[in-house]
């Protein structure tokens, strides 16, 4: 389990820092953002959390976990919209980030400098199994990285990817498990070439 970094401690000095939560669907990402940003409230510091306006899933402002598990935030349409309305806050969290533009890499870090503690939560890798959205630029520049693992739909082992379901080949889709599997990479890209088999024999008709 994940602990905090003892310079954010109330009262002790911080340099600031960058906390990435990463994995597939249904790894428990949201869930470890919330129970981190509850910690915080909880420990006497002052807590904000943003996410993509586009991220309408369950809840038009609360960030909500796959598990019904929610927490009041501000959705916000640009990444720069967090420098504006983040404040005076000692904890900042930011979920979903995979579907901001690369912006949110400077936000976060002109608030970690600026000695805010940065918890970003976000899909690693699209249904394509490629690095999604500035997520890998997040991953780098973070001093904190936590990977968290689903089980996989087809074989019960630990899983680390996200399989789309569906033949749409949009990069971002809202959804959940009526469109995405959470999948190993044996089952993952098995799923991938079956697809693509498809989609060749299709194309001969």
């Amino acid at each position: 389990m994940f602990l905090e970094p003892q310079s954010n401690i109330p009262g002790e000095h911080t340099t600031g820092s960058i906390e990435v939560i990463c994995g597939c669907m249904f790894s428990g990402k949201t869930e470890e953002l919330i129970r981190r940003l509850r910690r915080a409230t909880i420990a006497k510091q002052k807590v904000e959390i943003f996410k993509p306006a586009v991220d309408t899933r369950y809840d038009d402002e609360d960030v909500v976990s796959h598990n019904k598990t929610a927490i009041r935030s501000t959705p916000v349409q640009f990444a720069s919209d967090i420098l504006l309305l983040a404040g005076d806050s000692d904890v900042i969290g930011v979920d979903e980030a995979q579907f901001f533009d690369e912006e949110v890499v400077d936000v976060c870090r002109k608030l970690a400098n600026n000695g805010k503690r940065v918890i970003v939560a976000g899909l690693d890798m699209d249904a394509n199994g490629k690095p999604f959205g500035p997520m890998p630029y997040l991953l780098a520049i973070a001093e904190f990285v936590t990977k968290l693992h689903a089980i996989c739909a087809v074989s019960g082992s630990l899983a680390s990817f996200s399989f789309k379901l569906t033949d749409s080949e949009k990069t971002v889709e809202l959804g959940e498990q009526d469109i995405y599997q959470a999948r190993n990479r044996k089952y993952f890209y098995e799923g991938q070439r079956e697809k693509e088999k498809q989609k060749k024999a299709s194309e001969k008709k």
